[in-house]
């Protein structure tokens, strides 16, 4: 329990057994240090129990400064499992103000531990609490009236302290009713706190200074203070606050795909803007441009500006397999945070988005979309919702936008010649610039993807590793491709070896969007090496796995896929060795040719 504090120190026992345990351990740690090998042992009398001491974490921290000096592998750069990581005092808002501010940060996907969700149940609790703190990149301290008395709290406040100055940990502080005046100058509740601390720890004063100390340098940053507002409101108010910062923080998003800062230079202001009023723009063009990508960008930059927010992907074959009622129902969903919405209809959906809708700013993305009605029953006209949104459309057909009267249009274009050499640089040789000796085979490469990103990645992520007799073997296959996408993909499924070939079709036509752990299994079921296929699959960009383990595949690629199936059979359905249309499922049935397939 994070309220529990460390008790006065215990004289040690005086029994036999405890003389002789005392001698043994002596002995063990004596012959340790001869060796040269330095442990730290908890002395008798610091706190025996569960509650880890403010020396035990000195020693941790000191440890393992060492211990990451020495070693070749550590890394300056730290690795975030959590986004927040919330102190608090649980006498005081565990089961209220805290939970709610848990609760409203879930919604919102904002990844935060809480000690008593996250941690096992048996387990010592202190470990966990530090490592929580080191691999969290925000930490939300609530300062309440009880919170100063809590030895616990003030150890863990610590420890973030530390994290900030040495791992670039931000803090955010609430007081919740509390004066900030008392926090910085331990009046109040907090100095009688202190007054009962200075009793108990009159041995260690030291200490205690230590916390004072923290204490006034947290809670001297820029936080929140409740005073006398709305709860509700005012827990709005900071995940609004938070989900800006945690943008802005996110921001590196953009580095990772080039090219795409200026491209968003120039999207903003003249297509988009923030203008009152509702906009809706398309985003068109051909496979492989960066569409989706660059609507996901927009989405991750942008949405903590708006009252919702929904990202609906793969509209045009979601559509087919599980009808538009259900994209209706992601979309009000995700904006009205609500997951008990039931829609039977596409005509109760559209009524409901118009009604529930109408007064609320947000941002919905609606991906891949390749008919009109699929835009009028997600987002049939510009009323539907509230003054301020964002309506972003991502389509190959630009006709489809025409007919919904989307008059902001904008067509991405192919890389240049900069900006393509970057991205086939960071996939064939993992860094910006052609290794030595490959600087001439990497502008003919570059010549036949022709500044497409997805044919960069893909060509880039076949050639990494590869001697310059390989890529130049490789670049022949190029020659013979024309120019045609399908072609110049397909050099990559080339070069896999047959079962990976095998893996390769299956996902393309029956698991795309399956849960990883699914399709291993029904893939070993079959006899392949799953785990190693889907991995080779991914190494080459030919397969994606998201945060959620579920497997995603290009749809230029998944068309590829299918288009190599129906050559190898000559366009003859009775002789494609995988069936995944319910139409020519059911041709094949009523014909009797099924004799001749091996997957349906």
């Amino acid at each position: 329990m994070r309220t529990q504090g460390i008790s006065s120190s215990s004289s040690s026992s005086s029994t036999p057994r405890w003389n002789f345990r005392k001698f043994f351990v002596d002995l063990v740690f004596a012959v340790w240090r001869w060796i040269g090998v330095w442990i730290f042992r908890k002395n008798e009398e610091l706190e025996r129990g569960n509650c880890i001491s403010q020396e035990l974490i000195q020693e941790k921290e000191e440890s393992s400064q060492g211990a990451s000096m020495s070693s070749p592998s550590s890394s300056s750069t730290p690795r975030w499992k959590y986004e927040v990581f919330l102190s608090f005092r649980g006498v005081d808002t565990r089961r209220s103000f805290t939970d709610h501010l848990y609760a409203a940060l879930q919604r919102k996907g904002i990844l935060t531990f809480r000690d008593d969700e996250e941690l096992e149940r048996g387990k010592s609790i202190s470990p966990e609490l530090l490592k929580a703190i080191e691999e969290s990149r925000f930490a939300v301290v609530i300062f309440s009236r009880n919170y100063a008395f809590s030895t616990w709290c003030l150890i863990e406040l610590a420890h973030i302290v530390k994290c900030m100055r040495e791992r670039k940990l931000m803090i955010w502080p609430i007081f919740y009713d509390v004066d900030p005046s008392d926090v910085r100058k331990q009046t109040g509740t907090f100095g009688q706190a202190f007054k009962d601390h200075e009793k108990r720890f009159k041995d260690n004063i030291k200490m205690v200074e230590m916390w004072r100390a923290t204490l006034r340098e947290v809670a001297n940053l820029s936080g929140w203070h409740l005073q006398n507002r709305h709860e509700s409101e005012f827990i709005q108010h900071i995940v609004n606050e938070m989900m800006e910062k945690l943008s802005s923080k996110s921001s590196s998003i953009t580095k990772n795909f080039v090219g795409i800062e200026s491209t968003m230079a120039k999207l903003i202001p003249s297509y988009l803007g923030f203008e009152n009023n509702v906009c809706m723009l398309g985003i068109y063009g051909m496979g492989g441009l960066g569409k989706t990508t660059l609507a996901r960008v927009i989405y991750d930059e942008f949405r903590s500006h708006f009252e919702g927010s929904s990202f609906i992907a793969n509209v045009r074959e979601d559509s087919k397999i599980h009808g538009l009622p259900q994209l209706q129902q992601q979309l009000l969903a995700d904006i009205l945070e609500d997951q008990n919405i039931n829609i039977r209809n596409v005509y109760k959906g559209v009524d409901m988005i118009k009604k529930r809708l109408h007064f609320k700013k947000v941002l919905l993305v609606i991906d891949d979309v390749d008919r009109l009605d699929q835009l009028e029953k997600l987002a049939g006209e510009q009323d539907w919702f509230g003054l301020g949104s964002w309506i972003i459309i991502t389509t190959r057909d630009e006709h489809v936008l025409v007919q919904h009267e989307v008059h902001k249009r904008y067509k991405p274009e192919v890389l240049n010649n900069e900006y393509a050499s970057k991205l086939f640089c960071l996939k064939a040789f993992k860094m910006e610039q052609p290794k030595e000796g490959y600087m001439q085979l990497s502008q003919e490469v570059l010549k036949y993807a022709n500044g497409l990103p997805l044919a960069l990645v893909t060509l880039g992520s076949f050639l990494v590793g590869r001697k310059i007799d390989e890529w130049k073997s490789a670049l022949k296959s190029f020659k013979k491709t024309k120019g045609d996408i399908f072609d110049i993909l397909k050099i990559s499924y080339d070069g896999l070896e047959d079962m990976w070939k095998e893996i390769f079709l299956d996902i393309a036509c029956f698991f795309r969007r399956r849960k990883k752990d699914q399709v291993i299994q029904i893939l070993e079921n079959c006899d392949f090496d799953a785990i190693i296929g889907i991995s080779v699959l991914v190494e080459r960009s030919l397969l994606t796995v998201d945060d959620g383990e579920y497997l995603g595949m290009h749809d230029l690629l998944a068309e590829m896929g299918q288009k190599i199936i129906r050559f190898e059979s000559g366009g003859n359905l009775g002789k494609q060795s995988r069936l995944w249309l319910n139409e020519d499922l059911l041709h094949v049935l009523k014909n009797n040719m099924v004799r001749k397939m091996t997957k349906l």
